[in-house]
């Protein structure tokens, strides 16, 4: 495997950082997660908007677009992928050891392409559970939830939380005890026939599927509500799943010790989203 290293492509043996990397000594830094169909990746536009965003909300001074882009694509090229995983990361930088950024001169920039493992489709047809975790959502005044960054701890904890637990995800709350979304995922519901997820001002990240997902409801004629919800709104749904960028529209069967049927709007969501797919593909051709 070939890993695009701050200015060129390293076999991974030699893809190392220094151990002075504020990146690996204190969390600082930022990433974005894509996925190839066919080669091309897919809203890639967009998930490097929200990764110069998260960039311009830390200070940090990330690569132009077209470097991203570039790097992206001579990355999934030379491991000769077409259906493949992406992640890019910039840290601070080598620097002294202390919190002041300025002792980093120079970010590091790393892009990792690997081959997709397709999920089981018995998730897709059943479902997944999930449990609601004790720890809490970062609160929204503390790290502001637009920063996608690599202080992780969080929701590190609530995925033990989860595995402790035989599930597959964990939800979390945010300290007012509404509804956020998992350590992965945001969070969807149907009540009452209308499509329920978590607002930004529920302290979510603001995913990329996930705006898609609601676009696509809005435009079938799904009803969609963006607010704020306590734990009973979720167990008293007809319906649950979760989107993130490698799962699409994933199904959920169980929330602790509630089942749900994966339903009509889940499966109609999921075919339209990948109808998307399908179509840029077209488009990039």
């Amino acid at each position: 495997m070939k890993i695009f290293l701050n200015d060129s492509l390293v076999p991974e043996q030699d893809a190392v950082v220094s151990v002075f990397d504020h990146g690996f000594l204190y969390g600082d830094g930022i990433y974005e997660t894509m996925r190839a169909y066919d080669g091309r990746v897919f809203m890639l536009e967009r998930h490097i908007q929200r990764l110069q965003r998260s960039a311009s909300l830390i200070q940090l001074r990330a690569p132009s677009p077209e470097y991203i882009s570039a790097a992206i694509y001579r990355t999934i090229q030379e491991n000769g992928l077409n259906s493949a995983y992406v992640r890019v990361t910039v840290s601070r930088g080598r620097g002294a050891i202390g919190l002041d950024p300025a002792l980093c001169p120079e970010p590091t920039f790393v892009v990792i392409a690997e081959d997709f493992k397709e999920y089981p489709d018995k998730y897709y047809r059943e479902g997944v559970k999930l449990v609601l975790a004790k720890t809490r959502r970062n609160l929204a005044g503390a790290l502001d939830p637009r920063i996608k960054s690599l202080n992780f701890l969080n929701n590190i904890l609530a995925k033990l939380e989860a595995k402790e637990q035989g599930a597959y995800e964990a939800i979390m709350l945010n300290a007012e005890d509404f509804l956020a979304e998992g350590t992965i995922c945001n969070i969807f519901f149907l009540r009452d026939n209308t499509l329920c997820t978590p607002s930004v001002e529920a302290g979510v990240l603001d995913g990329i599927t996930r705006e898609l997902v609601i676009s696509l409801a809005k435009q079938n004629g799904i009803p969609v509500n963006e607010g704020k919800f306590k734990v009973e709104a979720l167990y008293g749904a007809s319906e649950v799943f979760f989107t993130n960028t490698t799962s699409e529209v994933m199904p959920v069967s169980q929330v602790d010790t509630v089942r749900y049927a994966v339903g009509d709007i889940t499966k109609k969501l999921r075919e339209l989203y990948r109808a998307e797919v399908r179509q840029a593909a077209m488009t990039d051709l």
